[in-house]
């Protein structure tokens, strides 16, 4: 929730950052741009830092780094000094996601795992909620410097966390092997988790295979969630009261959908679930762009919503489940967010097929990304390789 709301408040607060530091529009969408690209290094490093340090002291120094970071934000009256706090902010963000899905993955039982996992991506949606009703209450009222300073509160959560939560034992285990020189991944001269995955031809491909998905869906997923809006108010003519509605409406529906994704994944499969979701959202969005009405975008928003927060739900117990505990957090926070190029482009791309033909045609566009973020799993990626509970 603390994540979906970090990102959101940038976005309703970035109208009046551009009017009181002057920035252009070039500027201003770089702010964006730094986000992702803090987000993508963090999540790097953090899954580094999860196999190297442990995942619960990861998860409480990430959440202690994007708190106080966003807080900055508030102090800062440059776009220099904004666009440096919010990159450090955004390197807490990207980390705590590997971070924390990779802990909660270790510590539930197989059995629920996609289910709370599930529960926790819908977080983010919840905190875009959030986001808005914070966003309505005080920006109105103090300015937009107030909504940065309220992220400061999550360092309570930290340090609790870090004071009372355990490593999971599959994490202990591992880190025990390396140190004793009982394990392959630890050789006479220790080598890097980075070059075990690569240097292993199955887990490689494996990887690349993620990246991959992990590429499609965040096109496919922050193309339509940055264009959404503005589709509803260009190509709709729907007013902003009636856009922030409809778009209320189809972030609930992401919540359920996510929720949903994880029981049913894990009683039917992650890999089928996954890939339902993904074919199912590729599927779609044309429907919303050729076939929509004043009468029916309604009930369309919200089967898209649902939908498209399928893929998400199960996501994190997939990848997990894909790679050894001894390099987890690497695999998953490396594939995962180098696959944040498409998070990159995917708002850029559309921006140019809006200029040259439509918003419209941009997101079948991404209705195509998700169709092979689909596929890929469905066809190359097993799923429950390497359960946590048993290693």
């Amino acid at each position: 929730m603390i994540d979906g709301a970090d990102l959101m408040l940038l976005s309703y607060s970035l109208t009046s950052i551009k009017a009181e530091f002057g920035l252009t529009s070039v500027e201003a969408g770089s702010l964006g741009s730094i986000t992702l690209a803090g987000m993508a290094i963090g999540g790097i490093y953090g899954g580094w830092a999860c196999d190297r340090f442990g995942r619960v002291k990861t998860v409480s120094w990430t959440i202690v780094l994007f708190s106080i970071g966003t807080a900055v934000l508030g102090l800062t009256h440059s776009y220099f000094q904004f666009a440096v706090a919010r990159f450090v902010s955004s390197l807490g963000l990207g980390a705590l996601y590997v971070a924390c899905n990779t802990l909660m993955a270790e510590y539930v039982p197989t059995k629920y795992r996609t289910t709370a996992l599930g529960t926790l991506q819908a977080g983010w949606s919840v905190g875009y909620i959030v986001a808005t009703v914070l966003a309505g209450a005080i920006l109105p009222v103090y300015g937009w410097r107030y909504l940065f300073f309220v992220a400061i509160v999550p360092v309570i959560i930290a340090l609790l966390m870090h004071k009372g939560v355990p490593e999971p034992e599959s994490w202990v285990r591992a880190k025990a092997e390396r140190e004793s020189g009982g394990s392959k991944f630890t050789t006479a001269k220790r080598e890097s988790a980075f070059k075990a995955i690569f240097g292993n031809p199955r887990v490689r491909t494996l990887f690349i295979f993620w990246a991959l998905t992990a590429g499609f869906l965040q096109f496919g997923y922050y193309g339509v969630n940055n264009w959404l809006p503005s589709y509803l108010e260009t190509e709709m003519g729907m007013n902003f009261k009636s856009m922030t509605a409809y778009m209320i409406g189809s972030y609930t529906a992401m919540i359920l959908g996510k929720v949903l994704a994880g029981v049913a994944a894990d009683w039917l499969g992650r890999r089928a679930v996954f890939a339902l979701g993904a074919l199912g959202t590729a599927a779609f969005l044309p429907i919303i762009v050729l076939y929509h009405s004043p009468d029916t975008i309604l009930w369309m928003l919200v089967v898209f919503g649902f939908l498209y927060g399928v893929p998400y739900g199960v996501n994190a117990t997939y990848m997990a489940e894909s790679f050894e505990a001894k390099y987890r957090g690497t695999a998953v926070g490396g594939a995962y967010n180098i696959g944040r190029a498409g998070a990159a482009l995917a708002p850029v791309a559309i921006g140019f097929f809006a200029s040259q033909i439509s918003i419209g045609f941009g997101f079948l566009v991404m209705g195509g990304a998700y169709f092979i973020c689909g596929v890929i799993p469905a066809l190359f990626i097993r799923e429950k390789q390497f359960d946590p509970e048993k290693q």
